[in-house]
């Protein structure tokens, strides 16, 4: 996968003067079933999360609350996603190095994911990610 392939996606607004809503519904608005939904709060300052990449596992990543980036790398070229609408969400497809950083206080992230834990899905390390893609392995 290309950095091309990673994409910001519009979720449905409803309007409502007493508060809008927001809605995500499985290959419908993100482009996978989800089979596992998982959130990150409470991130101290400096702090940053994740930092792997998914062998086979997609993932969509929504700033329910407060803000922060999403550094993105395909082995190839490097690019930083800022998330900040609860309305509006990054997906990730699998073979995508990712590292949530500058959380703001009292961010929440929500992460979508197409399939259920598996420790052997993550490549956790820099420089495995790179020999993995050198490798052609994706």
């Amino acid at each position: 996968m290309k950095l091309q392939d990673c994409k910001k996606i519009r979720l449905p607004v409803i309007p409502d003067e007493r508060g809008n809503l927001s809605f995500i519904e499985e290959n419908r608005h993100i482009p996978f079933r989800i089979r596992r939904t998982y959130w990150l709060y409470d991130v101290p300052g400096g702090e940053r999360r994740a930092g792997y990449a998914l062998r086979g596992t997609d993932d969509f990543v929504v700033a329910m609350s407060g803000s922060f980036d999403v550094l993105l790398d395909d082995g190839s070229r490097k690019k930083t996603v800022r998330l900040n609408r609860s309305y509006e969400g990054l997906y990730i497809p699998r073979g995508i190095w990712h590292e949530f950083r500058n959380f703001s206080t009292n961010s929440l992230a929500l992460v979508l994911s197409s399939e259920h834990y598996d420790a052997a899905q993550y490549v956790r390390g820099i420089d495995e990610f790179k020999a993995w893609k050198a490798d052609g392995e994706i």
